[in-house]
């Protein structure tokens, strides 16, 4: 009646032996180090970088536990904090002395001290939040007039393209910072171009002015599009920091609007934060202009005469310079999708990108009247200009085109991340940068540790008091169901807060709440006259519905926080789901399965140890007959 075949509890060894394998990278802790990463597209992590690092350190006196090199980043590994901070002054001297226009980025880290055996299998620590581990916590600044500039030299080029189809002759159409400046000869021309501003931009105010016999519309945002164009690009760049840490595997990022024009951003519990502080800083964005190929702007390219007007001048990644339109065709705004791949002809990396409707008829337009000519792609990033490539248009161009030249698969691939992430709608700069220190978190851990030991010790108390060896039964099948859900958090690598341990402690209190249902239902059943073995395969049967209901009402809730909470509250809600599924399968069949060893095999069971089993007077007197 009592016995579990071997299959169960073959489930059960197993289920205990992953929960040791994946809790056990918790118990390590982690070593200081230092992190160097690239800050540029154009600079590259690789064997030579590792080599450098470790002529500084030596050079230096400092004697590292390790150096190593993935892909992105080199990470030394060492003994103390203070030679944690002297290595990175180190280094920080040498590879980066302007921090201006620092090619990398040296940041202090946290490796895990776990053995090379656990990680082979995958196992890894549990991430920790700001507040537990420490981490770095940024104020950036959006730079609204920019996206409101940004706006107008787009309505601009629309107008042009919307004036030039309605015939509507003009003198010229420029942008004067957030004006938009159309030339007209006569008055006629001013009230047809006032005519397609109405019914095609409902977004412009426009006033007339007079410069002698030469009429002047300026066209300029109204207040409520302008308060739109803030708040979607506040949006934009919020989901494009989303995005991109996203793509970096950060586990749960902070990343949330702190009044008007400003975001926060924290990045607690994260191993690759050299990395992750690398991208969140780079404001890539992508433009497409044409190639200026008068004669004044050859000459500008060689040196030897001035940048025309109208023109800007960059460089490649080569040196050489480029000079190229001030108007932009396209911008990455426009941009849908980018997939690194390879060139079918030349095999050379290259990356596909895709973009939509609107970008496919402007890329069509413009590669139409421009056939022969040179397209110059260029990435913005920290404020500066670089061109990518500046290939011929050798036929027209529709949604789905490609960039490639001289680029490595790392660099074709860190492209296409940076455009697939998205480009920012406004520049944004670092204003405040805080460094959470790990004392106040180790104090934190310390306080969440105590109070999760000393309520499981309560509680395994109160139980074998009350249960005897049934209440020890549920004090091993909590502590498995610790084990488990430090496991499973470990395996998902999530990230624990505060929060998420006062779920953990809550957890424990909701998980011996099974098993004392159970107790209880062994109990009533010994006082209704059944036999050990009966009030045993009755308690645990019965028991099963009520606890099955109760768990899954309370799994509802904790959904519902996982779905429309953020932050803090879903890092509670994540652990508390969890806590609730492994209790059901340790209170119950955990349980069970320690119960069924010790008592499964007596075939005369006389009595169980499970505390006094209280009978009512009326029934524990004897009756005699009449």
């Amino acid at each position: 009646m009592n016995r579990y075949p071997i299959w169960k509890y073959a489930i059960l060894v197993v289920a205990m032996v992953v929960g040791v394998l994946y809790t056990l990278p918790n118990f390590f802790g982690e070593a200081p180090a230092v992190q160097v990463s690239s800050a540029k597209s154009t600079v590259k992590i690789d064997a030579t970088t590792q080599a450098r690092v470790e002529q500084v350190l030596s050079a230096a006196g400092i004697k590292p536990e390790a150096i190593t090199l993935d892909t992105n980043s080199v990470k030394v590994r060492l003994d103390s904090t203070d030679t944690q901070l002297r290595a990175r002054d180190a280094i920080q001297r040498a590879l980066a002395p302007n921090p201006d226009d620092a090619p990398y980025v040296v940041a202090l880290n946290l490796l895990s001290n776990t053995p090379r055996w656990l990680t082979a299998v995958g196992a890894a620590p549990m991430y920790l939040g700001l507040d537990l581990r420490g981490g770095v916590h940024f104020m950036l600044q959006v730079d609204m007039q920019a996206a409101l500039t940004k706006r107008a030299e787009s309505l601009a080029g629309d107008l042009r393209t919307q004036l030039r189809e309605a015939n509507v002759r003009h003198g010229g159409i420029s942008r004067n910072g957030q004006l938009v400046e159309i030339r007209l000869r006569d008055s006629q021309s001013v009230a047809a171009a006032q005519r397609v501003i109405q019914d095609q931009f409902g977004d412009l105010q426009t006033s007339e002015q007079t410069e002698g016999t030469e009429y002047k519309l300026v066209a300029s945002l109204r207040p409520e599009a302008a308060r739109r164009v803030q708040e979607q690009a506040l949006r934009q760049n919020i989901v494009t920091l989303h995005n991109r840490i996203n793509e970096l595997g950060v586990a749960e990022p902070v990343i949330q609007q702190q009044g008007v024009d400003r975001i926060v951003v924290q990045l607690p519990g994260v191993q690759d934060t050299g990395r992750a502080k690398s991208i969140l800083g780079r404001t890539a964005t992508l433009e497409m202009r044409l190639v200026d190929e008068s004669a004044e702007a050859r000459g500008a390219e060689l040196g030897t005469g001035p940048v025309p007007f109208g023109s800007e001048r960059y460089l490649e990644r080569d040196g050489r310079a480029v000079i190229v339109k001030k108007q932009v065709i396209l911008t990455g705004d426009s941009l849908t999708d980018a997939q690194p791949g390879f060139d079918s002809q030349t095999q050379q990396p290259k990356v596909d990108l895709t973009v939509d409707a609107k970008g496919g008829r402007i890329m069509r337009d413009v590669s139409r009247e421009n056939l022969k000519k040179r397209m110059a792609i260029l990435l913005f990033e920290k404020g500066k200009g670089e061109v990518l490539t500046a290939p011929v248009i050798q036929g027209e161009l529709g949604t789905r085109f490609q960039i490639s030249g001289s680029m490595t698969v790392n660099e074709a691939n860190d492209l296409a991340l940076l455009l697939r992430a998205g480009s920012l709608a406004a520049p944004m700069e670092i204003i405040e940068e805080l460094t959470i220190g790990p004392s106040l978190g180790a104090e934190n851990i310390a306080k969440g540790f105590h109070s999760v030991a000393w309520g499981f010790a309560a509680i395994v108390a109160f139980m074998a008091v009350y249960y005897m060896l049934f209440g020890l039964i549920s004090g091993l099948a909590l502590a498995v169901n610790l084990l488990l859900l430090v496991a499973i958090l470990s395996m998902l690598q999530a990230t624990l807060t505060l929060p998420g341990m006062a779920a953990m402690a809550l957890a424990l209190g909701m998980a011996i709440d099974s098993n004392v249902l159970i107790n209880e239902r062994v109990r009533e059943e010994l006082r209704n006259g059944a036999a050990p073995q009966a009030a045993i395969h009755a308690g645990y049967d019965r028991a099963w519905a009520t606890i099955l209901d109760s768990n899954v009402t309370t799994l509802i809730a904790g959904v519902a926080l996982l779905a429309f909470g953020s932050g803090p509250v879903r890092g509670f809600a994540v652990v508390h789901c969890i806590g609730i599924l492994t209790s059901m399968f340790s209170a119950v069949f955990f349980s069970r399965g320690l119960v069924n060893l010790w008592y499964g095999r007596k075939k005369k069971l006389k009595s169980v140890s499970i505390g006094t089993v209280w009978r009512p007077a009326a029934e524990q007197a004897i009756t005699k007959p009449e």
